[in-house]
């Protein structure tokens, strides 16, 4: 009888050790990132009372199997679901969800184990720090360089905790840096239809407009560079806005101004051949003053075919050049070299529609918003219309993530049997999922599968309670033989 009634004791402990599983994964159904248990049993060693028998061919006796009687059960193991739970979107651009493998990699502060979660609930805080609900900092990197494709982070890196408003290799990440114009891409049309101020040449050549030369033989007198007719100026036949910026992040306008002058048509050479010349001239505002590499006036010439296409081959018609500007001394700003490309014009009989289509450097901005990408890049959003990276989540994998040991607040260790932590990944690589933004992974529990646990469990320990009380019964009863 003791030992009936000692292997209902250990189903009772076992059973009650399973409730109590359950209770937990009930308790943590709505927790974030929470990951379910499940306790299994095992038997207990068997008393054997007589071992097994071989049959005997020599006599026809035939085998026995072993007596044993089992000592009770005991649990095998409790194991972690690492399954992933279902997803909930809440808008908020901290929250994050791992679709995949991998985990967050927190700690709190520059010291301390690494810690790893699922629970992406992240926040920012007075710092700038990227920090879980319990202010242990998130980590990842901060360091990246520019390249062909873009920016790149460097992941040979250590990893540091994430901060959005400044670090040891950016600085100041609130503000970013103006940056000087370099380059403007103009395209669009020229009107065709405009009368040439010079009429018509038979020298395929550049008709000098400038301060000494003029295309009617006689010299300027005011020096502007302006074509003149007459000792009168001509009005342009276009003006073009650009806008660009110094070093500093000081705005300038400038007036890209256009005049037709000539249409080069000599039929002694080739009577089907009509170039038509255009003259331009650069003329900054602000105090600014502008002139080419080689200090002459800020101008040049560009040259179309009868097609309307814009001339590429010829040497005194360069589609691209560059002009100094020269800010004002007050501003304190140095001179800064623009690009005007303008192989994208066309000269056709249409109005005038040339643009800048895109030009480089902007003022200095203030962070206003950032996001998260699924690759993990964090990008800040500036009120001056640029972007910049702030940083790149890591991710941790590990060999055997079922065997990492659950130390409260959502997170998780290491232990020998999880793999070690040694080199976090970028989401989206080297086995490490993606991320979800403006999501939450919920916990894994199965409720239905719960409640159906608990009810066999629930009838697993009734059971085993009828055991020990009906052996119970047969002691008395046996306790009664002698009265």
């Amino acid at each position: 009888m003791m030992m009936s009634m000692f292997s209902s004791v250990s189903g009772l402990k076992s059973h009650q050790i399973k409730m109590d599983v359950i209770g937990n994964n009930i308790a943590n159904v709505n927790t974030i990132g929470f990951k379910g248990a499940r306790a299994t049993f095992q038997e207990i060693f068997s008393q054997t009372l007589s071992s097994g028998g071989a049959p005997d061919l020599m006599t026809g006796r035939g085998g026995t199997n072993p007596m044993q009687i089992g000592l009770g059960m005991n649990v095998d193991a409790i194991s972690t679901d690492m399954g992933r739970g279902s997803v909930q979107r809440t808008e908020s651009p901290t929250d994050l969800s791992i679709e995949g493998e991998g985990f967050f990699v927190v700690r709190s502060g520059n010291e301390g184990a690494y810690t790893f979660t699922r629970a992406g609930n992240f926040t920012i805080d007075k710092a700038g720090n990227l920090v879980t609900s319990t202010g242990k900092n998130v980590y990842g990197w901060m360091r990246y360089v520019y390249g062909d494709n873009g920016y790149e982070f460097d992941t040979q890196e250590p990893i540091r905790p994430i901060n959005l408003y400044e670090d040891i290799y950016n600085m100041n990440k609130r503000i970013i840096a103006a940056k000087a114009t370099t380059e403007a891409i103009l395209s669009g049309n020229l009107d065709a239809t405009r009368p040439a101020i010079f009429g018509t040449t038979t020298s395929n050549e550049p008709v000098p407009v400038t301060d000494e030369y003029l295309a009617d033989g006689t010299a300027s007198a005011d020096g502007d560079g302006i074509p003149d007719v007459d000792g009168q100026n001509v009005d342009p036949h276009f003006i073009v806005p650009i806008n660009v910026y110094d070093d500093l992040g000081n705005e300038y306008k400038i007036n890209l101004k256009f005049w037709k002058t000539y249409v080069y048509y000599n039929e002694s050479e080739d009577p089907d051949m009509r170039m038509t010349q255009w003259y331009y001239l650069v003329d900054p505002a602000n105090g600014a003053t502008a002139e080419s590499s080689d200090e002459t006036i800020a101008s040049g010439y560009l040259c179309f075919d009868s097609q309307g296409r814009i001339v590429t081959t010829d040497t005194n018609f360069p589609i691209s050049a560059d002009f100094v500007l020269k800010p004002a001394p007050e501003t304190g700003a140095g001179p800064f070299t623009v690009r005007l490309d303008m192989r994208q014009l066309s000269q056709y009989a249409d109005d005038s529609s040339v643009k800048p289509m895109r030009v480089d450097g902007y003022p200095p901005g203030t962070l206003v918003t950032f996001s998260i990408g699924d690759d993990g890049v964090i990008t800040g959003v500036y009120d001056n219309g640029r972007q910049q990276p702030l940083g790149l989540i890591a991710l941790a994998t590990f060999e055997n993530p079922a065997g990492l040991e659950k130390v409260g607040a959502n997170e998780f260790r290491q232990t020998t049997n999880s793999g070690d932590f040694k080199l976090p990944n970028k989401p989206g690589t080297s086995g490490a999922g993606t991320l979800v933004p403006g999501t939450l992974e919920m916990s894994n529990v199965d409720l239905a599968g719960q409640f159906t646990d608990m009810i066999i469990t629930q009838r697993g320990f009734q059971a085993n309670s009828r055991v020990l009380t009906t052996s119970d019964e047969i002691l008395q009863e046996l306790a009664n033989l002698k009265r």
